[in-house]
């Protein structure tokens, strides 16, 4: 290729680049007049639970519903910990999914008490199902796309726990305590 041609090959990917960049209209799911009618699916997906799997076998003094789905052994997180999950959160009315994550860290008293009580209740690799009664989520609030007064569901993997000083001692060691603008003595 010679360089007149490269230059212009060049020139033509930055006058299409923006066009494929730009973000698409959104039409309406109705097809043309005489077209055939397909089954579209809706952007975003939202998938929805079958009731089976928004059930819980067992319940705890507090009304905490769960189902260990794949038990683990050795410690289990405590209220001041931080932990990293995996989970899925529907509501247990319509198995609506509202919201979901992988690799998911927050300290175990820093979520609704239901969600709370229940990572308390898994060692590393476990696997429940949590019935979280409307009272120990977010009661008589709307939170997002939950309405007020829901009971949820969560399945939630709890990947590793560490403790408030185990976090301390990883920043420490990463330099992460140090005050911005301030050299190291």
């Amino acid at each position: 290729m010679n360089t007149v041609s490269r230059a212009t090959s060049r020139f033509a990917h930055l006058l299409i680049l923006p066009f494929l960049m730009a973000p698409l209209p959104v039409f309406a799911a109705v097809p043309p007049v005489g077209a055939a009618t397909v089954d579209i699916i809706p952007l975003p997906l939202n998938p929805v639970l079958p009731a089976g799997q928004r059930l819980c076998t067992a319940k705890t003094a507090s009304g905490l519903g769960y189902t260990m789905l794949r038990p683990a052994m050795g410690a289990k997180p405590v209220e001041a910990d931080f932990a990293l999950v995996n989970y899925i959160g529907y509501l247990a009315a319509t198995g609506v999914v509202f919201d979901q994550g992988t690799q998911a860290a927050f300290p175990v008293n820093g979520v609704i008490p239901g969600f709370s009580q229940g990572l308390q209740m898994l060692a590393k690799t476990g696997i429940a199902r949590f019935c979280i009664p409307a009272a120990m989520g977010y009661g008589a609030q709307v939170s997002g796309p939950i309405p007020a007064n829901s009971d949820l569901v969560f399945q939630v993997e709890l990947v590793d726990f560490k403790t408030a000083a185990e976090i301390d001692a990883m920043r420490k060691a990463s330099g992460a305590e140090t005050t911005p603008g301030r050299q190291q003595e």
